[in-house]
């Protein structure tokens, strides 16, 4: 297991005591005139981003490093070591100029992503592998950070801010949220943004749905996102905990992040997007009414379960009976392949929050 350090005074402290930097990984550092940092044996270590001398590169790769530079004339750090906030996805975004969205970092870079195409050539499709790596390596120190149970909520991002779905999805993530769970979802608008509106909110979900109600859905283009936005934005959140964590994609990015999480875990490809969504909830995940691709999840989420490929396997709660068993059947299938199997005692379906959280907590308890 390689080390990691991405910060300075990390590193001069792995120094300090001794240790030499033999299959370290350096993200990110300013190492320009840091000469005695790096003379030592630098065998199988790797410099992702980092700022160099022509002196400190040279000592660098005489040591044994492989050394990774910075990838210019991007609009985003490949070689990131946090997680992003609302507020940097966000930043120059103005509410009185609901088309400002156009030019926040979010936007630049989704329309960056766009131009590279589905197959971008290999320099950009290398740094967008790199960035994603980089944001599950965050993703993962995160959530260790905080130790919670990590449950993910999937659901439809078309549910509008003033509908009942809205509302029902907001008093579920209050509730997952005064258990202690970190509470995950897709990032995005719909039920991806009520539940963590509900976490951080529990005891004013009444007054916040009618504030939020005022722009009830996204549109297409910046201007109309930008309206959604400013609404979002203008409820004032509290930094509390317990933490919620989105966990969206560029891939669609004419949805917008949600400015409820605390974090937003931004990728480029969906598919590792939502296998790492799945994998790192192991709390468990609820599933409330949405369309394909909460159906796709469903039976990825199951798979792991089935040959418990990353771990035990874990609550699978679907919210909404009739949901899930008449309009979209997806659950009883779930448990007749989970028969006789570990998976299915931890599959509920209920219309039931309270008995929803139960089955959460148990598990978490276990």
């Amino acid at each position: 297991m390689r080390t990691e350090i991405t910060d300075l005074a990390a590193l001069r402290d792995h120094r300090a005591t001794g240790h030499d930097l033999r299959d370290v990984v350096l993200v990110g550092l300013d190492l320009t005139g840091e000469d005695d940092l790096l003379r030592t044996a630098m065998d199988g270590a790797v410099l992702l981003g980092c700022e160099l001398s022509s002196r400190t590169r040279r000592q660098a790769e005489a040591a044994g490093a492989l050394i990774f530079p910075s990838i210019p004339d991007l609009p985003y750090h490949v070689y990131r070591t946090t997680l992003y906030t609302p507020a940097e996805l966000f930043a120059g975004f103005d509410p009185a100029r609901p088309e400002s969205y156009a030019d926040t970092p979010d936007a630049r870079i989704y329309q960056h992503s766009k131009e590279q195409g589905r197959t971008p050539d290999p320099l950009h499709a290398l740094a967008e592998r790199l960035h994603d790596h980089s944001i599950t390596s965050a993703l993962g120190e995160t959530l260790a950070a905080h130790r919670n149970p990590a449950v993910a909520v999937m659901g439809g991002h078309a549910l509008t801010r003033d509908s009942a779905g809205y509302l029902a999805a907001m008093r579920l993530g209050a509730a997952l949220g005064r258990a202690g769970f970190t509470v995950l979802t897709g990032g995005g608008p719909g039920a991806m943004e009520a539940v963590p509106y509900g976490v951080r909110m529990p005891d004013h979900i009444d007054e916040l749905h009618a504030e939020l109600a005022k722009a009830p859905r996204f549109g297409e283009g910046a201007a109309a996102i930008g309206q959604w936005l400013a609404a979002g934005l203008a409820c004032e959140l509290p930094d509390s905990k317990p933490l919620t964590i989105g966990i969206p994609t560029w891939f669609y990015g004419h949805e917008p992040p949600n400015p409820a999480c605390h974090w937003h875990a931004k990728y480029f490809a969906n598919s590792v997007r939502e296998d790492g969504l799945l994998t790192v909830a192991t709390g468990g995940v609820v599933y409330t009414p949405g369309s394909a691709g909460t159906v796709q999840e469903v039976f990825q989420d199951y798979t792991q379960n089935h040959y418990k490929s990353v771990g035990p396997a874990a609550p699978m709660v679907f919210l909404d009976k009739d949901f899930w068993t008449t309009d979209v059947p997806a659950a009883p299938l779930v448990q007749q392949l989970a028969r006789g199997r570990d998976a299915e005692q931890w599959i509920l379906v209920t219309d039931d929050v309270d008995e929803a959280v139960a089955l959460l907590r148990k598990y978490s308890a276990t």
